[in-house]
């Protein structure tokens, strides 16, 4: 067996280990939330933190990077809703879930720890340069959409808009870690020995535990109906979106390494978000939570696929 075959089955072996405990009965269903929550506000903020703080970004074009992904994610987004509204015939509402089930990558709880068992630290590197802007972004573009579509007759106003996205944006533990790690690095001064390895041992537990965590969360949605539409926006999340980063990334003649992690983190399945989001528009619940389990299982086989592709392409 190859170490990237491997690998990929370690991942998603994790994932599986996870639903296990839930579909046994091993773990209680609220074991997820609190093993999921110590993952994305502990252990994955202070290996972001730990990244920020230690990583040199030399080479890495950031610019060219989120413009070949986020037009991926924008178009795959617009894909995604019109194939909800005018194929399955959903109303808007139903149709920005569709577009954000489509679109947004599980960089955290998944992404993470497959990032650095495939690429390493350096791919890690890159992954929190997306990470840095993709919650930001996919955070004001469903918040935006919300306001458009989730609140009937009422007007969107452009102050409330900017509150709530400013509220959840520099309360999210992620970003936390961001911006520490960020002005710890501005005062060029290194960890004391005890932090240091308080946030070693900590960050260490974040990608074994982010898996088992999603595991887990996959076991409590499960599927129930709406399994046409989200077999659609699973091939759209796992074939498209993919597809398109690739095209882009080629084109703007990104480093191998750069186009690498970026077809790959688009290659990802759909992450809780999605499901949250259904949750605050009080629609398309069903259809969120099929979709992120159905990607999910599918992924291993597609993420495999992709893994070769740009292999092939970027050497």
């Amino acid at each position: 067996m190859s170490p990237l075959t491997e690998t990929v089955l370690f991942v998603f072996s994790l994932v599986a280990l996870g639903y296990c405990a839930g579909l046994t009965g091993y773990l209680k269903p609220g074991s997820g939330e609190g093993i999921a929550e110590f993952a994305v506000s502990v252990a994955m903020p202070l290996l972001l933190f730990q990244t920020m703080v230690k990583s040199d970004f030399h080479g890495v074009a950031p610019w060219s990077l989120w413009f070949a992904y986020f037009s991926a994610v924008a178009l795959t987004w617009a894909v995604g809703h019109f194939v909800t509204t005018r194929i399955f015939g959903r109303d808007a509402r139903a149709g920005v879930v569709g577009g954000v089930s489509s679109s947004y990558s599980n960089v955290v709880l998944l992404g993470a720890p497959f990032i650095l068992g495939i690429f390493g630290p350096s791919g890690f590197e890159v992954l929190s340069l997306l990470v840095s802007v993709h919650l930001p972004i996919m955070m004001m573009a469903s918040i935006v959409l919300f306001e458009m579509f989730g609140r009937g007759d009422e007007p969107m106003h452009p102050l409330r808009v900017v509150r709530s996205f400013l509220r959840r944006l520099f309360v999210n533990p992620l970003i936390i870690g961001i911006l520490a790690g960020l002005a710890w690095r501005m005062t060029g001064a290194p960890l004391p020995a005890l932090a240091g390895r308080l946030v070693d041992a900590l960050a260490d537990t974040a990608g074994p535990v982010a898996l088992f965590a999603m595991g887990l969360s996959l076991r409590r949605f499960g599927i129930s109906g709406n399994v046409r539409p989200a077999l659609a926006l699973s091939a759209l999340k796992l074939l498209l979106m993919p597809a398109l980063v690739l095209g882009l990334v080629w084109l703007l003649g990104l480093p191998p390494l750069t186009a690498k992690v970026a077809v790959v983190v688009a290659a990802l399945p759909s992450g809780i978000n999605s499901y949250l989001i259904a949750v605050q528009f009080n629609t398309g619940q069903a259809l969120a939570s099929n979709q992120m389990t159905i990607a999910t299982a599918c992924a291993a086989a597609t993420s495999a696929f992709w893994l070769m592709i740009v292999g092939m392409v970027f050497g």
